[in-house]
């Protein structure tokens, strides 16, 4: 299903940062594929589908159209659906039971080869991908290391717990960090942020354009954290400092280790992005308060997903 937002002219610069910078709604990969799948005949508004929502003519066309080209397997596609058809026939089955036979067969290939899942299987599928993250993210334990928690060694005592609870899911990296940042200006009140290093250009965005501004340090060097620290003496109050670990495109590493002494001692959050070292490799979570990252970069393998 494909929405728009109706607003009026004057709305334009305001409307157009939001879908720039904030990753909420589709992207102009997205939209460019729905565009042209619209000029090429596979999307029209439901009322005016010629074959009817039941028919199996429009369920195939349907199914042999979805997601990036190469996946779509046209040729087999039809390969599929005639043998559905002579196999139904061949048996003696009266038409409505070959129509059945046609959907429940050409859903049966797209399931079964992973290219779509069944909209009732979404909240399940979610799970699954909190759990695996969640699972990524548990210290390894060695067949040798002690079981009660007195003995653990004392890397693995620091290392947060983290629970499918502590996984939110968002459809982009850049939507878990503008909402990382909506919250927490709901739950601690509009406040300066702070963007230390050189960020992923959004992330700078999001934190100038909403909400009272950001304090930009994009050297992300030492001397930056000192003069942080002043501030910070002097009285003025920061919401976050968000940061990336390591950056992009630098590849600098901020000292998350003072970063979070800082914290600690003047009451403000820490934000890392590590998509480019990403959480099966990169171990932030001890010096981090939240962690966004985007799936799109990583969790296929393929980058033809998208989330956050």
């Amino acid at each position: 299903m494909i929405s728009a937002v109706v607003y009026p002219k004057a709305y334009s610069p305001v409307a157009k940062s939001f879908w720039q910078h904030t990753g909420e709604g589709i992207s102009s990969r997205r939209a460019e594929l729905c565009h042209k799948a619209f000029n090429d005949g596979f999307l029209a508004p439901r009322a005016t589908n010629r074959h009817g929502p039941d028919s199996q003519s429009s369920f195939i066309d349907q199914r042999s159209c979805k997601g990036p080209q190469r996946y779509q397997k046209r040729s087999s596609a039809k390969i599929e659906k005639n043998s559905f058809e002579a196999d139904s026939v061949s048996i003696g089955l009266t038409a409505r039971e070959q129509q059945q036979n046609i959907v429940e067969g050409a859903q049966f290939i797209e399931e079964r080869y992973g290219r779509n899942l069944d909209l009732s299987l979404a909240s399940k599928a979610k799970i699954a991908i909190r759990k695996r993250i969640a699972g990524a993210l548990a210290p390894e334990l060695k067949c040798d290391d002690p079981t009660t928690e007195a003995q653990l060694p004392a890397d693995i005592k620091q290392f947060p717990r983290v629970a499918e609870d502590d996984v939110y899911l968002y459809p982009s990296g850049m939507s878990s960090i503008f909402n990382t940042h909506r919250i927490m200006m709901a739950c601690m009140g509009p406040m300066k942020s702070v963007c230390f290093g050189f960020p992923y250009i959004d992330t700078l965005k999001i934190l100038e354009k909403w909400g009272p501004g950001c304090q930009f340090y994009g050297n992300g060097a030492a001397e930056d954290l000192d003069d942080l620290e002043r501030r910070c003496e002097d009285g003025e109050k920061f919401l976050a400092v968000f940061c990336e670990f390591p950056g992009n495109p630098l590849l600098k590493t901020p000292n998350l280790g003072r970063i979070r002494t800082l914290a600690d001692r003047f009451d403000f959050a820490i934000v890392v992005d590590e998509t480019i070292g990403n959480f099966l490799n990169v171990h932030v979570l001890p010096h981090a308060d939240v962690v966004v990252s985007s799936l799109t970069k990583v969790f296929s393998g393929d980058s033809n997903v998208m989330g956050g």
